[in-house]
């Protein structure tokens, strides 16, 4: 959104200004689309509580940031997530604004409220998972009857396959060309957060389920072009493609599949892509799966985001102890 739309009318202008430049500063750095969004909303509303409370925002106060949190919290209603992002954003900001100001020798004083800020929080609540009889549930259900259907389940198992095997992102699978699979070598090419290539391995069944999709894709485009909803040679890069349209899947569709396969398949839970990339990490862990190794195929910056997946239940920390201590058992007299 053009930062023109969100600034309120009681922000100050230089305010304004800086935050232009930061938010072009960030997009050089690769910052994704979702995230430059939500830092721009977040330090314009805070520029708007400082204009509106007349502070400038220079000189803002580590007191005038806990009276900004108040408001969010009591008058706004949002949870403690959507105030550690408004002040990641806020601090992002004032850090680059005091950059600047050093390599313009501004000699202008700036204040970062976010110093010494602490803000107190709920534990992170532990991320759902799926057991490996639901996976299963999910992935060996039955073809169904109508031929359309059993057309697209071809191709939906085979995106879920995927989603499951590797530990994708709905937006890394819904970004997949043919050239960042390679099925003889088991492997694919993953563009992350921050535009950040991973190489991740792909399972057999994975494979077994790309390769019976495969067909069915050439089919749908050959189709497009014979109707001449496609132009011959417009050759469509995506893996994934609408039967209908003869293009890209979109991350809404793929949604919207999953929901209907897992009601086909008799799954009460309420099914979303990232339940997958979840119960890849999960059952990598509970299984004996290296947690750094595991943090690599996710593809996460900081080990502690894949910490939270190290959740087992106490029966199988248990079965890890008395297998791996050697003074778990008693020595027979």
């Amino acid at each position: 959104m053009p930062l023109s739309r969100m600034i309120s009318h009681s922000m100050s202008g230089d305010m304004s200004l800086v935050i232009e430049r930061w938010l072009s500063s960030l997009m050089r750095q690769n910052y994704s689309s979702h995230t430059l969004s939500a830092y721009q909303a977040s330090v314009c509303r805070f520029g708007g509580f400082l204009g509106h409370h007349g502070l400038n925002w220079q000189a803002c106060s580590t007191k005038d940031l806990e009276r900004y949190v108040v408001t969010r919290l009591e008058q706004d209603g949002v949870q403690t997530t959507s105030i550690k992002r408004d002040i990641s954003a806020i601090k992002c900001l004032y850090q680059f604004a005091i950059k600047e100001q050093e390599k313009a020798d501004d000699k202008t004083k700036i204040h970062n409220p976010t110093i010494g800020y602490r803000l107190k929080s709920a534990p992170r609540p532990l991320p759902v998972v799926l057991d490996v009889d639901l996976m299963k549930q999910l992935l060996e259900q039955a073809s169904p009857d109508d031929p359309k259907q059993a057309d697209l389940w071809v191709r939906d198992k085979a995106m879920f396959e995927l989603m499951y095997s590797s530990g994708l992102r709905l937006a890394e699978l819904a970004s997949l060309d043919m050239a960042d699979v390679d099925l003889s070598a088991k492997l694919v090419r993953v563009l992350g957060k921050g535009k950040k290539m991973r190489i991740v391995p792909i399972g057999a069944k994975a494979v077994q389920a790309i390769n019976a999709y495969l067909p069915y894709r050439t089919m749908w485009q050959a189709k497009k072009v014979a109707n001449k909803t496609t132009k011959p040679g417009n050759t469509i890069t995506a893996l994934f493609i609408s039967e209908q349209y003869g293009k890209r899947l979109g991350k809404r569709a793929i949604q919207l599949r999953l929901s209907l396969c897992a009601t086909r398949a008799g799954i009460a839970q309420n099914l979303h892509p990232h339940l997958l990339r979840h119960s890849f990490a999960s059952h990598l862990l509970s299984s004996g799966g290296d947690l750094r190794a595991v943090q690599e195929l996710l593809g996460h910056s900081n080990l502690s985001t894949t910490q939270i997946y190290t959740h087992v239940d106490f029966g199988s920390l248990t079965k890890v102890y008395d297998k791996a201590h050697p003074r778990a058992f008693a020595s027979k007299s």
